[in-house]
């Protein structure tokens, strides 16, 4: 074990500055790798094929998420356990993760092979695109273990103070993916065509040499979180850890769920208005997974450090670790703002035409909604820093609340009066509910007294509900 936990000492700006940066780029190198492999297929197969693609992703993102939670939960625990330096509690955290996590993802994988045309059946795929989609999505599901298990790997080493190494093997992974991407798909001497099965092959051999060149790197370098022989104690399920794992890490997971559907809903409102008011809300769509990143980023590093000091019991550092990140999420997300103001016809025209209807509509809809993520990022940090001691509940009713009470019904109740400025409106209204509401509870609630393995988590729950109630009702 290092002679101290590298997030609970030091000068606090510094620490979370260089901390949450290769978080960043790594969610800017994923997108553009999703964007590059989408160009290959789009523009070499056909518009069958990244139909194929696109649906097939629906399902990915919908795995990814569902172990978001779970992987949320054991960089807690081990945050809060290297906070403590009880390296043998991090060490049961890993193994019976580990555990968890390969035992789930090889089920996912034999269920997700078996019924990969029933799936797209059910997602009413298009009869010319459905064995594209088949195929590519078999091979997907047979990556789900690794894909499953380098991500927990990712968020364990994040926990434990280290964002770097991480980074390193996912750049590994992406240039990889996208050097593999043209070759699999049209062949070269020996190697055969793949066509749409070469893309998910290239990127399913990424992430089998990202994950075991990580591992191997563990053990050459002899982490203290590696399990080594003799070890194999710790492989064995902790009844107590698993129901952390999972009785916190659904709740987190939930957050992804009401996000995404909330999407669902608010472009089917926005499909009323036409083509050229969806294609200018896809391409606002596009700018925005940009702007947000910032504060995914920054909420993901105030997680981890937030919980090494809660597990250290250093509250004031936790205090200030939430004031820095709420200030640099202002800076790193109102810098790209602004930039978006500046140049907002610009930044669109990569993806619309100049002279059609739809980038008129797409400047007007960026000039309404995208201040709103500034806030919105305040309410992904300050959720970090709570959900850091156990509090998982309350950031999930607040998303619900913002979303679900107050801005569907506001687009949808005013929809027919003010047209498609209703849904515009309605992205301001809910994020600044949100951040009103996390800064509320930060301030009002017991966050602070809750815990990730107490044995009465039920009792813990319902505190926490019955703190967030009044929150809400100064909030509103």
């Amino acid at each position: 074990m290092p002679s101290r936990p590298l997030l609970t000492e030091g000068p606090i700006a510094k620490t979370l500055f260089f901390f949450s940066l290769p978080i960043l780029f790594g969610n800017v190198l994923q997108s553009l790798n999703g964007s590059i492999n989408a160009i290959w297929v789009g523009h070499y197969l056909g518009e069958a094929a990244l139909t194929a693609t696109a649906n097939a992703n629906t399902i990915l993102f919908f795995l990814i998420g569902s172990i978001f939670g779970v992987g949320m939960a054991a960089t807690i625990l081990v945050g809060q356990s290297m906070g403590a330096r009880d390296v043998d509690q991090a060490k049961r955290v890993v193994g019976t993760s580990v555990t968890f996590f390969v035992g789930l993802s090889l089920l996912v994988a034999l269920l997700g092979f078996a019924l990969s045309n029933q799936l797209m059946s059910w997602m009413h795929m298009p009869a010319d695109a459905l064995p594209l989609a088949v195929a590519y999505l078999r091979i997907i599901f047979l990556g789900v273990p690794f894909m499953f298990t380098y991500t927990f790997l990712m968020m364990v080493l994040r926990g434990a103070g280290d964002s770097k190494t991480p980074f390193i093997f996912l750049v590994v992974s992406v240039i990889l993916d996208i050097a593999l991407n043209p070759l699999l798909i049209f062949g070269w001497g020996p190697i055969p065509a793949m066509g749409i099965a070469g893309s998910a092959t290239a990127t399913l051999i990424a992430q089998v040499v990202s994950l075991f060149g990580l591992i191997a790197h563990l053990y050459r370098s002899k982490h203290f979180l590696c399990i080594h022989r003799g070890e194999g104690h710790y492989l064995r399920i902790d009844r107590v850890i698993l129901g952390a794992l999972i009785g916190k890490g659904i709740p987190m997971g939930l957050q992804m769920i009401v996000i995404s559907l909330s999407m669902i809903f608010m472009i089917s409102l926005v499909n009323r208005f036409g083509s050229q008011t969806a294609a200018a809300y896809g391409a606002c769509f596009q700018l925005w997974n940009y702007i947000q990143m910032p504060a995914f980023a920054v909420g993901a590093a105030v997680s981890s450090m937030a919980a090494q000091n809660v597990g250290a019991k250093l509250w004031d550092r936790v205090s200030r670790t939430a004031v820095i990140g709420v200030a640099y999420n202002f800076l790193m997300t109102g810098g790209l703002v602004i930039l978006i103001y500046l140049f907002n016809r610009g930044a669109l025209g990569l993806f619309l035409p100049d002279d059609g209807d739809a980038i008129r509509i797409a400047q007007h809809l960026n000039a309404i909604v995208v201040w709103s993520f500034v806030f919105f990022g305040v309410t992904f940090v300050i959720s970090g820093v709570v959900r850091s001691t156990g509090a998982v509940i309350p950031p999930l009713i607040i998303l619900f609340i913002s979303m679900w009470l107050l801005r569907i019904p506001f687009a949808y109740l005013l929809v027919d009066s003010w047209g498609a400025d209703a849904i515009w409106w309605s992205f301001p209204l809910g994020a600044l509910a949100s951040m009103i509401l996390s800064l509320a509870y930060y301030r009002l609630g017991n966050w602070k007294n809750a815990h990730m393995l107490k044995a009465g988590a039920a009792a813990d729950t319902a505190r926490d509900i019955a703190a967030i109630a009044p929150v809400a009702i100064v909030a509103e």
